[in-house]
């Protein structure tokens, strides 16, 4: 029987953070403790693998390529409600090679992949770009274009693409022998423009970069850490969509130096997982920065103890549910973006799960991906007591009655089934997937619940 993850939604309000001050100075405060506890994966399921790429979508999780011994061109769908993986065609003329270090963003059901080609001679003249259209589940015909005397972006590695508006972002980069880059190229999904919107170099901002990452929020693109030329980062910028214009953020404490990190947008807070101040050096520290606080200080979001995820870098975080969809009514930065702060728009809508849960088995599957899993507090005391008894036997829960449930959700979801609506409807949760060091014989996935 298929598994399924306990997510339940948290009714519990977003609190404010408290920051400790020791002089002029800004330590991080321990806010939250949280349990990472692995999930098993049935079969099929894809190999274990770094540098691939992710993206949700209706509730559904997007994965394509990356590497383990050798560049992959696989094609991966995980269904987050039944818990199970499918294999989606990728031999079509239209799909792409094999890839690694690539981006995918979602965008009204079609899936945008950037970059990550093996390079050659057949790159130079290639724009690295693929459409994937989730309805109908085939490859579309996608030849970017550019505006008159301007040049479109080559293949790229290790770079970060995120969605504003009605377009695509894209940061950095290494290309091939030149190197880092520092261009920040935009495409436009309803004209499939291209425009190079910075790059020169001794401009103000980031500077050339590679193995960063990056989020959306508001009318913003951050970015933090990451590869510059050989030294590691741990700064942060913002990019106005507004102005066109850099800006720097000083931030106190937070993580070290970082490469092969992820960062994903919750709510008004930027959560930064994993990654490593070399690519050898993985570490398993969760942070979140608020924006809307004016300290501008991490809090450093501790684990339960006995159950904190391996270390890791070149992985992916996937966030679902609705605090973490975009919205334009969402508070704004004040501190960061110089604009009054508004309330955040309630959620209006939201229908968790009810269906009974029983504890699930816990083999786990050679050779399949690696992923993990975090469930809300039952009590801290208790998940402590049970990891010390056996920290498999209850790491997961599945359905006593799964096709009784399908048919449940599928009653739930089909009076309104647009991509907002089943992102409403998700419990809120954050996905790793994969990541370096590949671990040999575990399957697992990781979902972490954000409750404030």
């Amino acid at each position: 029987m298929p598994l399924l993850p306990s997510l339940h939604h948290s009714s519990s309000r977003e609190r404010n953070e408290r920051v400790v001050r020791t002089d002029d100075k800004v330590a991080p405060r321990m806010t939250q403790r949280s349990l990472w506890t692995p999930l098993p994966q049935g079969s099929p399921a894809p190999c274990n693998r770094y540098r691939h790429a992710c993206c949700a979508h209706r509730g559904d999780v997007y994965m394509l390529g990356g590497r383990d011994k050798m560049t992959l061109r696989d094609f991966w769908k995980y269904s987050v409600v039944r818990n199970d993986w499918s294999e989606l065609d990728c031999s079509s003329e239209w799909a792409p090679e094999e890839l690694e270090g690539h981006s995918m963003v979602s965008h009204q059901g079609i899936l945008y992949i950037f970059g990550g080609l093996i390079d050659s001679a057949y790159t130079d003249w290639k724009i690295p770009l693929w459409l994937f259209d989730t309805e109908k589940e085939e490859w579309r015909y996608s030849q970017g274009q550019s505006r008159p005397s301007q040049p479109v972006p080559l293949n790229r590695k290790g770079h970060s693409a995120v969605v504003l508006g009605s377009a695509m972002y894209v940061y950095g980069g290494y290309i091939d022998i030149r190197g880092s880059s520092q261009e920040l190229w935009k495409y436009e999904f309803d004209t499939g423009m291209w425009s190079l919107l910075s790059g020169v170099q001794g401009e103000q901002g980031p500077g050339p970069r590679h193995g960063h990452a990056a989020a959306a929020h508001q009318q913003a693109m951050y970015l933090y850490a990451g590869l510059s030329g050989l030294r590691e980062q741990r700064d942060l910028w913002r990019w106005s969509q507004t102005n066109h214009t850099w800006s720097y953020i000083k931030t106190h404490s937070g993580p070290s130096k970082l490469v092969g990190h992820s960062m994903v947008l919750y709510r008004d807070s930027l959560l930064v997982f994993g990654g490593g101040d070399t690519h050898n050096s993985p570490v398993n520290a969760l942070w979140r920065l608020d924006l809307t606080s004016t300290s501008h200080a991490w809090d450093k979001m501790a684990a339960v103890k006995g159950s904190g995820p391996p270390g890791k870098t070149h992985h992916c975080a996937v966030g679902l549910g609705p605090g973490f969809q975009p919205s334009s009514t969402s508070s704004t930065t004040a501190s960061l973006a110089g604009s009054p702060r508004a309330s955040p728009t309630p959620i209006s809508k939201f229908r968790p799960f009810k269906n009974k849960l029983s504890p699930a088995p816990s083999p786990l599957l050679e050779g399949a991906i690696e992923l993990q899993m975090l469930r809300p507090e039952r009590g801290l005391k208790d998940y402590e007591e049970d990891l010390k008894e056996d920290p498999l036997s209850r790491s997961c829960l599945t359905f006593e009655n799964q096709n009784a449930f399908q048919k449940h959700w599928d009653a739930e979801v089909s009076s309104d089934c647009s991509e907002e609506s089943i992102e409403q409807h998700l419990p809120e949760a954050m996905l790793m997937i994969g990541g370096k060091p590949l671990l040999c014989g575990k399957a697992s996935i990781s979902v972490w619940q954000m409750a404030f």
